[in-house]
């Protein structure tokens, strides 16, 4: 960009954008009180503790600390800087950058990232426009992909010569370090570089910005000694565990559709797509991970797994129910589609339609594991059957509402032909079991930590391992002198009065701040606290952050001020007294009796002001 962008226009930029809109397409934020919730997207947590105050324009997590306004978010999220960032909101809220600060392409992209965009857009252009493309569309075609399917999913297809993307890369400039860093290239052992993808249909990864980070090839001979799918190896930009398919666009389409499905391949999403159901992802060919999870609550609670209706593919359903069940607060719903079929072949086999109704048809997780457990037995025989209502209490017992507890209890007693009463016996027995588990497990921690503790001396054994702690706000660490700092900004009674009284904050950051704000004001003619946090230091936003979003009163009385100074000024004292008692010390211990009388005199006078 050239020069810095006019104050004027960036006001305008963040007066046309809601802060809550941005933020909610990564996170999904649920309205408590004046504020918005959901979980952090900076660190993982179970608890939200990631706050957007729609009336501040501010969002601060009280987990990580991390803090600010609309550009903020996108610089810690997107890794933006801040001229870049105040063209992303600019772009969201369709307002065109002043002339001679637009930069082509939008967002500054790494060099690795830059490779794989123009190694994406080859790959699509061979396939759509070329000769050596028309291999790869013969097979897309026999995939029945549609040329609405090979352009949202940017589909491509890599030639089968080794040096057809490197020769088409380095024309464009590229350095071979950074071409050999991209994943792209395989390198022989006197250091020459190939195309790792050759005669292969190109899939696109993205990042959840939408941005190329990888590529899965998929093969399209017959040559069965070679992999059906190869993925790009891991690379500073793309993580496999961190990384779901066709994320980026799901996501949009979840607001739309209410939930997002999971499926286990690229096909089976893009099959869905066609299908009608947009908001489809996938794993990059591995199980499932922690990361993945995460990424999927962030967005919504409400998630589908549909995977491969054979073996392996329900085996991996009842591993993800287990996960997704663990690691947080999910309405999840499990398809499995009749006949072994994966989603895939279903469509092409029944139809839309069909399909559509099996994922609007989705099993609770309860009634999944029910079903799951009844064909592990054989229900004629009782000896099994008995083994197979104990399982079956088992898991019912895990479930947390007692309407749904009674519910699948109702349905296994009309099924199993057992009473009611019965298996509300047994099911009150299994809670007592659970229950005396989670106390011995409690107990275990609590004596686990506070041989910890004591061993290291570290105090007070933390609540859980698991939840990253809850960091003090600087109104708790400092509450005069946030509360000092709200006031001589947002009144000019309370400041004045401050300023007559030639007060000033201790700390210097405090300081610093009032001292800012009055040169903001003076050069600005309508100053708002979210265009004074562009103003300041980085390292002071977040005092001015969490004084916002501490919800403080406007009002005030000249009282609460003056016993807010004196707080500050007892604090100092203190401070002071400490001093001098070790000056106190070393001139006794120096038998300096002049000093000692000196010092002496100034504890006195402190103390006779402490009153």
């Amino acid at each position: 960009m050239a020069g810095r962008i006019p104050e004027d226009f960036i006001a305008e930029v963040r007066s046309n954008v809601n802060i809550v809109d941005v933020i909610s397409q990564y996170v999904s934020l649920e309205k408590k009180g004046k504020d918005y919730i959901g979980l952090c997207p900076f660190h993982q947590e179970k608890t939200p503790s990631f706050t957007v105050n729609e009336e501040k324009q501010f969002f601060k997590c009280f987990g990580c600390g991390k803090g600010g306004n609309v550009f903020k978010f996108l610089m810690y999220k997107d890794n933006l800087t801040f001229p870049e960032s105040v063209q992303r909101v600019a772009e969201f809220a369709h307002i065109a950058m002043p002339a001679g600060y637009n930069t082509s392409g939008g967002t500054k992209l790494s060099p690795i990232m830059r490779i794989n965009k123009d190694a994406e857009d080859f790959y699509h252009r061979v396939l759509l426009t070329t000769k050596a493309g028309e291999r790869g569309m013969q097979y897309a075609k026999k995939r029945q992909l549609d040329s609405n399917t090979l352009e949202h999913f940017k589909i491509g297809y890599a030639p089968k010569e080794d040096n057809v993307l490197i020769t088409y890369l380095r024309s464009k400039g590229y350095k071979d370090d950074d071409l050999a860093q991209s994943g792209l290239f395989v390198q022989s052992q006197d250091g020459r570089l190939f195309d790792r993808f050759r005669d292969r249909l190109m899939f696109p990864l993205e990042d959840e910005n939408g941005h190329s980070i990888g590529f899965s090839g998929r093969r399209i001979s017959n040559d069965k000694t070679e992999a059906k799918y190869m993925n790009s190896p891991e690379t500073a930009v793309f993580t496999k565990s961190k990384v779901l398919f066709h994320f980026a666009e799901a996501k949009k389409a979840a607001r739309s559709e209410g939930h997002l499905v999971l499926y286990e391949g690229y096909m089976d999403v893009i099959a869905a797509y066609k299908a009608g159901i947009k908001s489809g992802v996938a794993s990059m060919g591995t199980s499932l991970t922690d990361d993945q999870v995460y990424m999927l609550r962030r967005v919504t609670p409400n998630i589908i797994v549909n995977y491969d209706g054979d073996d392996p593919g329900v085996h991996a359903e009842e591993r993800a129910a287990r996960m997704f069940s663990k690691d947080g607060d999910f309405n999840l719903g499990i398809v499995v589609l009749p006949e072994k079929l994966d989603p895939d072949e279903y469509v092409r086999k029944y139809g839309a339609e069909k399909y559509q109704g099996e994922v609007k048809g989705a099993l609770t997780p309860t009634d999944f594991f029910l079903k799951r457990l009844a064909q592990k037995y054989n229900l004629d025989n009782d000896r099994e059957k008995i083994t197979y209502l104990d399982e079956a209490v088992k898991e019912i017992s895990h479930v947390k509402n007692p309407v749904e507890q009674d519910m699948y209890l109702k349905k296994l007693s009309g099924s199993a032909g057992v009473s009611l009463n019965s298996l509300k016996a047994n099911l009150a027995r299994e809670r007592r079991k659970n229950n005396r588990a989670r106390s011995h497990t409690r107990t275990r921690n609590r004596d686990y930590y506070t041989d910890q503790s004591n061993s290291l001396n570290l105090g007070e054994p933390t609540s859980s391992v698991e939840t990253l702690p809850v960091q003090q706000t600087e109104v708790q660490k400092h509450p005069s002198q946030s509360r000092l700092l709200y006031l001589f900004i947002h009144s000019a009674n309370a400041q004045q009065y401050l300023q007559e009284g030639k007060f000033h904050f201790p700390d210097q950051d405090y300081e610093t701040l009032s001292q800012l704000w009055l040169k903001f004001a003076a050069t600005h003619d309508n100053p708002q606290i979210d265009s004074f946090l562009d103003f300041i230091p980085e390292q002071l936003q977040g005092i001015i952050v969490d004084a916002e979003l501490a919800h403080m009163p406007k009002d005030f009385t000249i009282q609460e001020i003056n016993e807010h100074v004196f707080a500050l000024q007892k604090r100092s004292i203190y401070s002071q007294l400490n001093e001098l008692q070790n000056q106190l010390q070393d001139a006794k211990r120096r038998e300096d009796v002049k000093k000692t009388i000196e010092v002496t005199q100034k504890i006195i006078e402190l103390k006779r002001i402490l009153g």
